[in-house]
């Protein structure tokens, strides 16, 4: 398992509801976390390592050991108010950053890996997390909320991932995506 870099095919997927929780779902999980310290992220979602189902991890701070770890499974944002606008990075575009808009508080629900449901009204880094990897799983980038300005700044920077995805590609290191779509099958099948 390792982060997939943008304009990998699986980023623009709309991930399948999870309709069961296992071992081996929760060593995906457990794993995710791991990817996400080491890439010294808050949060991931699952089509960000390639799993085409609805789930992100997230711990606000950014440390293993520290914060709260938590998983959000076929997660919903119900209703939105005000507005704020922050810098934001993905770590499926590492080193590109710009301002986002998106709303100050939101009602968000999801579940949790033993069943139990979480909803409640964020705000703050836990709204804009939760929108960032909820977005992910509708096959949506933070770059697609930019405005056109800010998008032009990043522009070269995000060409350049491009260019590294068609060479590698070219190169036979990265899946095909007949293999994107026979892996996909798989893991929805088992658990969507």
């Amino acid at each position: 398992m390792q982060i997939i870099h943008f304009p990998h095919p699986t980023l623009r997927y709309k991930s399948k509801p999870v309709k069961r929780v296992d071992a081996e779902l929760r060593g995906m999980i457990a794993g995710m976390f791991d990817l996400m310290y080491e890439a010294r992220g808050i949060g991931l979602a699952a089509n960000q390592v390639g799993i085409p189902l609805r789930f992100f991890v997230m711990n606000l701070a950014g440390e293993k050991g520290e914060g709260e770890e938590l998983v959000f499974i076929n997660p919903a944002i119900n209703r939105g108010t005000g507005s704020d606008e922050a810098e934001e990075g993905c770590l499926s575009l590492p080193g590109v950053y710009g301002p986002v808009m998106r709303p100050a508080e939101i009602m968000f629900s999801a579940y949790m890996p033993n069943g139990e449901k979480f909803e409640q009204k964020v705000d703050g880094m836990f709204a804009r997390c939760v929108q960032h990897e909820t977005d992910h799983l509708d096959g949506v980038m933070f770059t697609d909320r930019m405005d056109e300005d800010a998008l032009y700044d990043i522009q070269p920077q995000v060409d350049q991932f491009e260019l590294t995805f068609e060479r590698l590609r070219g190169e036979g290191k990265l899946p095909t995506d007949e293999a994107i779509k026979k892996f996909q099958d798989e893991l929805e099948q088992k658990y969507a």
